[in-house]
C-alpha cells in the first residue's frame, strides 16, 4: 500500500491543469463534487472568488479551493519585505475524506486521504503564490522542487517541531487545526465534523481570527 505521503503526492490534477483568471472559472466542477466545499464563515465580508478543482483518474471531484480576499498573482515575484507582493488573501481548500480504496487499473491500493493531504495540497498552494525574486528560470525550477518536497515532508509529520496546534471554529464549534508559519505566509489543516478535511493558507491575513463554515451555495460563485 502507498504510504500517505506517496498518495498525496498523487492527488488528481487540477481540472483544467493551471490557475487561470477569475473571468473563465467556473462553478461546473464544484456543483459535481459529492462532499460540502467550506470557506470563510460570515464574519469574513471581503471578495470570495472560486479557484479550481482537482479529479481523479474517472473525473470524480476530489478536492478544490475557493480563495477569499485579494486575488495573488502565481507571476508576482514574492521576497520577503517586498510589499507589492504582499496581497492579502486566505485559500481554503476542501479534500474528500476517501478510505482506502482500489487505483483506478485495478492494480493497487491508494491510500485514503486524511489530513496530511489537506496540508500537502495547502502548502503547496502557497508555494504557487511565492515566486522568489531575483532567480533565473532554472534556479526557480529548483527553488520550487526543493520547496514542495519539504512541504510533502512537513505534511507527513504533523506531529513534529514545524507545527503547532491551533483552534478555530468550524461550523461554529471550536476545531483543532495543524498551524504552521513561514517567510511566504501560513498553513493550516484539520477536519470537520462533516466528514471532510480542510486546508488553508495564506498571507497578509492573520489566521487566528478566522473561521471556517460549509458553503450553502456554491452556485452564487458563478
Amino acid at each position: 500500500m502507498e504510504t500517505t505521503s506517496q498518495a498525496v503526492a498523487q492527488a488528481p490534477a487540477a481540472e483544467d491543469g493551471q490557475q487561470v483568471p477569475s473571468g473563465r472559472r467556473t462553478v461546473d466542477g464544484y456543483l459535481r463534487a459529492p462532499f460540502a466545499w467550506y470557506g470563510l464563515d460570515e464574519a469574513f465580508t471581503g471578495p470570495r472568488w472560486l479557484m479550481q478543482v482537482g479529479t481523479g483518474a474517472d473525473g470524480t471531484v476530489e478536492y478544490g479551493s475557493i480563495g477569499h480576499g485579494d486575488e495573488p498573482s502565481p507571476r508576482t515575484e514574492y521576497a520577503a519585505g517586498n510589499d507589492e507582493a504582499k496581497e492579502k488573501f486566505a485559500v481554503v481548500v476542501t479534500v474528500a475524506a476517501n478510505p482506502v480504496r482500489r487505483s483506478p487499473d485495478g492494480t493497487g491500493l491508494l491510500e485514503a486521504t486524511s489530513v496530511s493531504s489537506a496540508a500537502w495540497l495547502a502548502g503547496v498552494g502557497l508555494l504557487s503564490f511565492a515566486r522568489p525574486g531575483q532567480l533565473d528560470h532554472s534556479l526557480r525550477d529548483d527553488w520550487l522542487e526543493q520547496q514542495t518536497e519539504t512541504a510533502w515532508e512537513l505534511a507527513d509529520d504533523l506531529a513534529g517541531p514545524a507545527w503547532s496546534t491551533l483552534s478555530l471554529p468550524v461550523d461554529g464549534a471550536l476545531t483543532s487545526f495543524h498551524y504552521r508559519e513561514s517567510e511566504f505566509g501560513w498553513v493550516l489543516a484539520g477536519s470537520t465534523q462533516a466528514g471532510v478535511h480542510v486546508g488553508a493558507y495564506g498571507r497578509g491575513m492573520s489566521a487566528y481570527g478566522l473561521g471556517f463554515a460549509a458553503i450553502q451555495d456554491i452556485a452564487a460563485y458563478a
